[in-house]
């Protein structure tokens, strides 16, 4: 799963700043749309707008009303195909169907008939989430001495293929243990130990900064004790 950022101007007087090394930052889900705003209202006549995606200082929009032109360059890269949609009253950028190749700096240049203006915009991307899976430590019921000393059900709260995501317990509302990736991870697992019997309630939570998946957990199905094997 990945994020990006896009660095954005101080507007004044409805116009950006000259210059400025601000940088605004927007996260969209894979699959999802993103709009990147020039926050006019408006476009004057001579305005001249475009949108250049940075990391391969790539022209992939420009608009002006003066020169009759509006150019969508959405087959200069395959990443952009057929996502590219430019808003003839704002200059605004809309993007489809996000992926991660989608992700990146992106630069607004503003030419007008008194300045030239700028605006960046940092988007990322994060990956769709998968639902954590819960399982029971088998190895606790593997051998005669084990199955004799368990007190306690071990369960294992799992997911695969993830990353910039975090992975907790918790009871009730209480949180009882996390654990974070930012590289990919092939498997990120949590374990839980809670007595046979046990009435309260558990559950895992896969989170990113955009969204989260929950997998409750129902005590009396995962933890059965140890069959009595003679």
């Amino acid at each position: 799963m990945f994020v990006f950022i896009f660095m954005c101007m101080p507007i004044v007087n409805g116009v950006f700043g000259v210059d400025s090394d601000e940088v605004k930052s927007v996260s969209v889900m894979e699959g999802d749309s993103v709009t990147l705003h020039t926050d006019l209202t408006h476009i004057q006549r001579r305005d001249f707008i475009k949108w250049i995606y940075e990391p391969k200082e790539a022209l992939i929009a420009e608009f002006s009303i003066q020169a009759n032109l509006t150019s969508i360059r959405d087959t200069y890269d395959e990443r952009f195909r057929d996502k590219l949609r430019l808003d003839n009253q704002t200059g605004s950028l809309t993007i489809t169907n996000m992926s991660i190749r989608n992700a990146g700096l992106y630069k607004l240049t503003i030419h007008s008939s008194k300045e030239t203006s700028y605006k960046k915009i940092s988007v990322t991307v994060y990956a769709r989430l998968p639902v954590p899976v819960i399982i029971r430590n088998s190895s606790q019921c593997s051998s005669s001495s084990e199955r004799s000393s368990v007190s306690k059900c071990v369960l294992l709260c799992s997911v695969m293929n993830v990353t910039h995501v975090s992975l907790s317990w918790y009871k009730g509302n209480s949180l009882l243990s996390t654990i974070s990736v930012s590289d990919l991870n092939i498997r990120l697992s949590l374990p839980l130990e809670v007595e046979y019997q046990d009435t309260n309630t558990y559950r895992c939570v896969i989170n990113n900064p955009i969204t989260n998946h929950t997998r409750h957990l129902d005590v009396n199905e995962l933890c059965q004790p140890c069959p009595d094997i003679s």
